[in-house]
């Protein structure tokens, strides 16, 4: 499992976003790009993504920019990072639910790996945007 900057970006821009605005205020992606140091352009896509996704409220226009559409403490870092397509097993057999393995029924790590996969889940579910403020 390889966390990638999609995902990584995704949760500093809703870290930033949590410890900047102010009550019911928007943060540009200008803002935000200045503050974590990437383009502009690179912003404005991952942002687009966290819109749809509904992770951020949107306002266009004069003084618009993003928010949180909730609380801090209501963002699981495990919702963030499968919504920006990370895959949160460590091995490939696992990504589909039910396993289709042809391997699976005879496989001795399997147990293992089901194992791994569920501390990885439980970890980056029990961790939130707020927590990561702190």
């Amino acid at each position: 499992m390889l966390i990638s900057t999609r995902g990584r970006y995704a949760l500093r821009f809703l870290v930033d976003l949590a410890e900047n605005q102010a009550g019911e205020g928007f943060i540009t992606t200008q803002e935000l790009a200045d503050r974590q140091q990437v383009s502009h352009k690179y912003a404005e896509r991952l942002m687009a993504v966290l819109s749809r996704k509904k992770f951020v409220h949107t306002q266009h226009g004069k003084g618009g920019g993003y928010r949180l559409d909730r609380s801090p403490e209501d963002y699981k870092v495990s919702e963030v990072l499968e919504a920006m397509s990370e895959e949160l097993v460590p091995v490939e057999c696992l990504k589909c639910e039910p396993n289709t393995c042809p391997r699976a029924e005879n496989c001795r790590t399997l147990p293992m790996w089901e194992k791994l996969g569920g501390i990885i889940q439980n970890f980056f579910d029990g961790i939130t945007i707020a927590d990561l403020m702190k």
